[in-house]
């Protein structure tokens, strides 16, 4: 059997939870000895797209340029963990059509839910108007029509989100070879 690799993409505002989900699956899916990646949005921007605005172009091409890296480790049959802001859904829309293997989770939360977890002050800053154009605030965020899972963190525990994205994986999960897992 062919192992088959899945790109699962949680989007959702900052703060929402979008990177606990994942960095919470990923832990379980390691400890199960499945091989994986993830593309966390804020470590990519620090890397692959160094150099991008927050316009809607430079945000739809963040986007573009994180959905080829995952086209390219999910065709490999990979299963990729993807936490991105991705506020556009034609862009998301185009990264799913590109990639097939794919997997949509909204991370969804009340706006002030999400500015009360804001550990970074972003939203104040935003709301203070030292930083513009940011999602939720002075830039739209358009969440999924038919995401294939919705994860209301405000509402759930983070476990039972995890659980939600591992039942949607069976089918991916049961082509890979676990592998070792070493200490």
């Amino acid at each position: 059997m062919e192992r088959r690799g899945v790109t699962v993409w949680f989007t959702g505002l900052s703060g929402a939870g979008k990177s606990t989900i994942a960095q919470a699956l990923a832990e379980k899916l390691k400890a199960e000895g499945y091989p994986l990646e993830i593309l966390d949005g804020d470590i990519v921007r620090t890397n692959l797209t160094k150099g991008l605005g927050f316009s809607r172009e430079d945000r739809d091409e963040n986007i573009r340029r994180i959905g080829f890296v995952s086209h390219l480790l999910t065709r490999n049959g990979v299963i990729v963990l993807v936490s991105a802001i991705s506020p556009y859904r034609e862009v998301r829309e185009a990264v799913r059509d590109r990639i097939g293997e794919f997997i949509e989770v909204y991370v969804s939360a009340p706006l002030d839910v999400c500015e009360q977890r804001d550990v970074k002050g972003l939203y104040k800053r935003a709301r203070a108007g030292e930083i513009k154009g940011f999602t939720g605030i002075d830039d739209p965020y358009e969440p999924p029509l038919n995401p294939d899972i919705n994860c209301q963190t405000h509402q759930e525990t983070l476990e039972e989100s995890v659980d939600k994205v591992m039942a949607a994986l069976q089918p991916y999960l049961e082509t890979h070879q676990r592998v070792a897992v070493t200490a």
